[in-house]
Order: structure tokens, then C-alpha cells, then sequence
């Protein structure tokens, strides 16, 4: 009597998804992308950038601080958060149309690991230059970032935002000293609600 063949049947296993990037806040996290950086009241906008910018030169990464706004940084305390300023490149452009412009031509060179644009409130930028900033950055792998002043329940400057975040100066509650927290809004590859927090000098002139 012939006997049956029996078929192997491989037991059932749910398909692996691969798993999320561990969400960070530093440059190596942020290239390749636009990213918006804002604050309005007890923000720590500048602090939190300073800290990236620093991060960047630790990583002997070139970086350029481009200003399309009038009021510039106060050089003395960029250099007490640990950034060495005859190694950051600074332009002033004014406006943040400008800026971008200065942005794409500094991008597009492919010298800059990290390119702040800081902008301040009611910053416009036109979308055909977010479209060039966002191949290049890929292209070049360099963080781009926009500084802006506006609450968070305000739109970012637009859809090509990869990542959009608010930084918040914090007192310890023991007094002893202040810490910088990012919260991020928006994050197309982690997901939002993320909360990235260092201790920090908060220097009166960094907000």
C-alpha cells in the first residue's frame, strides 16, 4: 500500500519589519535634511543650534551660520558653549529670501557638513529654493537647518520640512543650572514627541 506524502509545512511567522532609527539630535542625525528649529517664549533656539554646530566641529565637519535677520549672535557666548569661531564660517544676508540664496550657494559646494540659516520671526522662504536646498542636502549629505521664532501650534515653513522641533530652556529644580530640551513636532522618519535634553550654560545672550 503506497503511503501518503506528507508536505512539510514551515510554521507561520509574522513578517519582521525593520526597526526605527534611535531618534537623536546631533548633525550625523540630521543631514541630508531640512530641519526647522523653533521657540517663542523662555526658547532656547540658540543654544540648541549652538550645541549642533558644536557638535559638527567635533566631528571636524565644516559648518556656515548664514543670518537673515538683523540682529546677529553675540560672539562670546557661541564660544563659551565650545564652538571655535575662526573655524565657522558667517555670512550676513539680511533677509531670509537671501539667506537662501547664500544657503543653496554654500550647500551646493559640498564643503559644509552643517548649514544654519537663522532667520528669526516671519521668515518666508520660496519653495523653489526649500526644493534645491532639500537634493543638495541629500546630495552632499550636509544639515541644513532653519532657526525661526514662532509658537509651536505655527505651521513650519513648509512640507519639505523633514524635522521640525522646539527648544526650551529649563532650570534645574534644584536650581544648580539650566538644561536644553528639543522637543520635536514633527519627524518624517521617527515619528513626533521625541525629547532630546542636555545640560547647557544658557548665557544671556543665547535665547
Amino acid at each position: 500500500m503506497a503511503l501518503a506524502s506528507l508536505a512539510l509545512v514551515r510554521p507561520f511567522a509574522p513578517a519582521l519589519t525593520p526597526p526605527r532609527p534611535t531618534p537623536r539630535f546631533d548633525r550625523a542625525a540630521l543631514a541630508g535634511r531640512l530641519v526647522e528649529l523653533s521657540g517663542a517664549a523662555n526658547a532656547a533656539t540658540l543654544t540648541a543650534a549652538v550645541g549642533l554646530v558644536a557638535d559638527s566641529q567635533r566631528h571636524e565637519e565644516p559648518v556656515a551660520w548664514v543670518l537673515g535677520r538683523a540682529d546677529p549672535f553675540f560672539a562670546p557666548d557661541v564660544a563659551s558653549n565650545g564652538v571655535d569661531l575662526e573655524a565657522l564660517v558667517v555670512v550676513r544676508a539680511g533677509q531670509a529670501a537671501v539667506a537662501a540664496l547664500a544657503a543653496d550657494r554654500l550647500v551646493r559646494s559640498g564643503a559644509f557638513g552643517l548649514v544654519v540659516l537663522d532667520l528669526g520671526a516671519h521668515a518666508v522662504v520660496p519653495m523653489p529654493l526649500q526644493s534645491r536646498l532639500v537634493k543638495l542636502a541629500q546630495q552632499h549629505d550636509t544639515a541644513v537647518v532653519f532657526l525661526t521664532h514662532k509658537r509651536q501650534e505655527l505651521p513650519s515653513l513648509s512640507s519639505l520640512i523633514s524635522l521640525r522641533a522646539e527648544a526650551r530652556l529649563v532650570r534645574a529644580r534644584d536650581g544648580s543650572g539650566f538644561r536644553c530640551e528639543v522637543h520635536v513636532l514633527k519627524d518624517k522618519r521617527c515619528g513626533p514627541g521625541q525629547v532630546h535634553a542636555e545640560p547647557c550654560l544658557a548665557a544671556p545672550g543665547l535665547g
